[in-house]
């Protein structure tokens, strides 16, 4: 295994391109494209995968450039043998892509949901235990589950991605995001702390808890009109 999938930085290059992709995607897209099980022939979607997914089984086929043998052996000297299950992962992220962006029903959103699930699980369990992208992967899982309401599960994934790695923030995170939501503002701080204290100064943690520091801010002064604003 080759450092890049070792690496203890809680930096996510993948996390922070699907963020500025989606954000392209939105620009881009018509209100809304028919899902399809494996579309290769929108550049839009491709732009929003990582850039081996196209270099995978399926997608190197079918997408202009993929079929590269240079990249091919690069990207299965660092992933090992596993990465000749990663077209499955590249597939559940495109699943979370269009539940996030071409979905126009709820139906439609939870069914992609459920084929990243069924993707993810697909790559979980030919992985090795010690496969690095496992954290992201169950990351990624545990954010699909919980925006199905299957909240338990998707809880316990994330609680995966932490046990094998500790500063993995993308996981502390959606914990944190799933509690905001829920009201449950100093469960949202908890877990911003947690995540803080394994990866500190972590940019997504921090603007994350000045947030919900603004926002409880604003709360109190609601309620007391008279209490300075920094309390």
């Amino acid at each position: 295994m080759m450092p890049f999938l070792r690496r203890t930085s809680h930096r996510d290059p993948f996390r922070e391109t699907f963020a500025v992709a989606g954000l392209a995607l939105v620009l881009l897209a018509p209100a809304y494209v028919a899902a399809e099980p494996h579309n290769f022939n929108n550049p839009r979607e491709m732009f929003m995968l990582p850039e081996y997914c196209k270099y995978t089984q399926d997608f190197r086929a079918n997408v202009p450039g993929g079929n590269n043998p240079a990249e091919i052996e690069r990207w299965t000297a660092v992933m090992g043998p596993v990465y000749t299950h990663m077209h499955h992962y590249c597939y559940g992220l495109q699943a979370i892509n269009r539940a996030a962006f071409l979905s126009p029903t709820r139906e439609e959103r939870v069914h992609n949901l459920g084929v990243s699930v069924n993707e993810f699980d697909y790559v979980i369990q030919r992985a090795p235990p010690d496969f690095g992208l496992l954290p992201e992967i169950f990351t990624k899982k545990g954010e699909s589950l919980i925006q199905m309401d299957r909240v338990g599960q998707g809880m316990a994934e994330l609680q995966r991605a932490i046990a094998m790695k500790a500063n993995h923030w993308p996981a502390y995170a959606a914990i944190s995001d799933y509690y905001k939501g829920a009201g449950q503002l100093a469960k949202a701080r908890e877990w911003l702390q947690k995540g803080l204290s394994a990866a500190p100064d972590t940019r997504p943690l921090t603007r994350r808890l000045a947030a919900l520091d603004a926002e409880q801010g604003k709360s109190k002064r609601k309620r007391n009109p008279q209490a300075p604003a920094d309390q």
